[in-house]
């Protein structure tokens, strides 16, 4: 397979002045999780000699447990590793792939257009799950700790239960018609063919077992065996394409991030097949022509940012997918003529328009992301995803396991918009064992005297958001601020700015719409950032949990 170029960004004067705080270790741990239970496991494991990657792998599968909205074994994600002993920075892509039966045509009906919901509900919308892999992989290489202690919490959780919250509520009752259209998991998630009161104790027996597995056979306890032809013989059952073969062929893959640089920091994201860092570095390349950005009154501050999204979505939508499948221009997309051209293309006193294309509404209340660091420096950013919300609210019997819906993630047809309202073109069009596109970016953001952790879940949002979040903490603005601070997000098409209540002032909202930008105020928040900032210098941490969501950032010392 051809793994992405490692994308280097003229950063060798920081590697020498950054030589300052080279030696120096934390002293502390930290975690910021979506979930109270996911971090409490997080600092356990911590505390019991693991290190960062051994987290890493329980938080994941516990959120997989007390998220099924967000991410779970039946999904897959981005995990972004910084080894400390070594310097390594590695991203362990463990993103679904295509059924080897699957298609280009496969979501469309006879006159060639999608056919609804096929591409989000039922087994055919899921992709073979790279989340379990994943975790196998970076237990058995990164981490301290067996799999049957950094799983155990997960399988405790799953066969105990937990509480059900108002979040989960809210959730399932966004999907309540397709998790009730699954008799399993109907079973699993509801009660009674009901939303679960608030409190109730919602167990996962067959999820327990499979995850049990998992730790006592590593990848093969997944991918091979019972679990595996219990997977299979369900989603083929209800109409799915999934075969053993499928199951058996999948790999994770460690890939080179993206590397680049703005101002005096260096930023880590990404790979394709994510989006994430090749927008990320677009946006920042561009910006980096704009030396009066942080000078600007807000409107015209926000114009700039808008129209930097809007060009570097475009890029996205025309050029990007799975380059192990296609070619892409990662150097011309990437170079400093390109994003040159790009910045002057932008007028300051007028608004872009975007040609126009069918778009859909965008949404982002589901994946999930997790930030760790431990005293050793080793760190972790990960966002992880089964796509909609409980995603295709499928699971096959006998396993727990819910699966993902990822395939819509895929351009079904050139130019039709996802759930998300992205657009795609032949660059992300189904393939067998394709990995479809994603918008995940774990980040590292580095300056001499700080290192920042962040991510994000969000859709098309995330990458807006980690663009946003990664400007103030170069700023060094306190990281609690800007993980809650309203957010505005443009993506190309549907040609809008998008923002969260409060974001943006009656004022600045007169100044865009007299510059031509369309306006679209959302009524609900969106995101749900984890963040954790290492101060080099008083070598002490600080961290936060996106207070739109229920999650936890703690802090604490490397011996209580």
């Amino acid at each position: 397979m051809i793994t992405p170029p490692r994308i280097l960004l003229c950063f060798l004067v920081l590697i020498l002045t950054w030589n300052t705080h080279a030696n120096t270790q934390p002293q502390q741990h930290a975690i910021a999780t979506a979930h109270p239970l996911a971090t409490e496991a997080g600092m356990a494991i911590l505390r019991k000699g693991g290190n960062a990657f051994d987290a890493a792998v329980t938080v994941s599968a516990v959120l997989g447990v007390v998220e099924p909205y967000s991410s779970g074994l039946g999904g897959g994600g981005f995990w972004l590793l910084h080894r400390a002993n070594d310097g390594k920075q590695v991203m362990i892509d463990g993103r679904e792939t295509a059924p080897l039966a699957a298609h280009r045509d496969m979501y469309l009906d006879k006159s060639g257009e999608p056919i609804p919901k096929l591409s989000i509900d039922g087994p055919l919308a899921a992709g073979i799950p790279g989340a379990p892999a994943a975790l196998a992989h970076i237990a058995e290489q990164y981490g301290v700790l067996p799999l049957q202690k950094t799983l155990a919490p997960a399988i405790k959780l799953a066969r105990e239960g937990f509480m059900v919250d108002a979040y989960y509520r809210r959730m399932a009752s966004f999907r309540l018609t397709a998790l009730r259209a699954d008799h399993t998991s109907a079973q699993q998630f509801l009660l009674e063919h009901q939303i679960p009161p608030k409190n109730h104790r919602l167990r996962q027996p067959d999820l327990a077992n499979t995850l049990q597995a998992l730790a006592e056979s590593g990848r093969d306890g997944f991918y091979a065996g019972e679990v595996a032809r219990k997977l299979v013989t369900g989603v083929r059952q209800a109409g799915g394409i999934w075969t053993l073969q499928d199951l058996q062929r999948y790999q994770i893959i460690e890939r080179q991030p993206l590397i680049g640089q703005y101002q005096n920091a260096r930023i880590t994201s990404a790979s394709l097949p994510s989006s994430g860092g090749v927008v990320l570095m677009q946006m920042l390349n561009m910006l980096g022509h704009f030396d009066d950005l942080d000078q600007q009154n807000p409107a015209d501050r926000t114009h700039l940012l808008v129209e930097t999204m809007r060009r570097a979505y475009q890029d996205r939508a025309r050029y990007l997918g799975d380059s192990d499948f296609v070619d892409v221009p990662l150097n011309h997309l990437l170079s400093p003529v390109y994003a040159k051209q790009q910045a002057n293309s932008i007028d300051r006193y007028k608004a872009s328009i975007s040609s126009p294309m069918t778009a859909g509404k965008p949404e982002g209340a589901d994946t999930t992301h997790f930030s760790i660091i431990d005293q050793q420096g080793n760190r972790v950013a990960a966002t992880l995803s089964i796509n909609y919300p409980f995603g295709a609210c499928f699971v096959p019997p006998g396993t727990g396991v819910l699966l993902n819906d990822e395939m819509d993630d895929f351009s079904i047809k050139p130019g039709a918009p996802n759930a998300y309202g992205l657009v795609g073109n032949q660059a992300n069009a189904i393939e067998p064992g394709k990995r479809m596109l994603s918008s995940m970016s774990p980040t590292f953001v580095e300056t001499e005297n700080q290192v920042t952790i962040l991510g994000t879940p969000g859709g098309s949002r995330i990458i807006s958001m980690v663009l946003l979040g990664a400007l103030e903490a170069i700023k060094q603005t306190p990281v609690e601020t800007w993980v809650n601070t309203p957010r505005f997000h443009h993506q190309y098409l549907p040609d809008a700015i998008q923002f969260e209540p409060h974001a943006l002032s009656e004022n600045t909202i007169i100044q865009l719409r007299s510059k031509g930008h369309k306006l679209k105020p959302l009524n609900n928040q969106y995101g749900n950032m984890q963040a954790i900032i290492w101060n080099k210098r008083t070598n002490k941490m600080s961290a936060a949990s996106d207070h739109r969501g229920i999650g936890k950032a703690v802090i604490f010392p490397a011996t209580d």
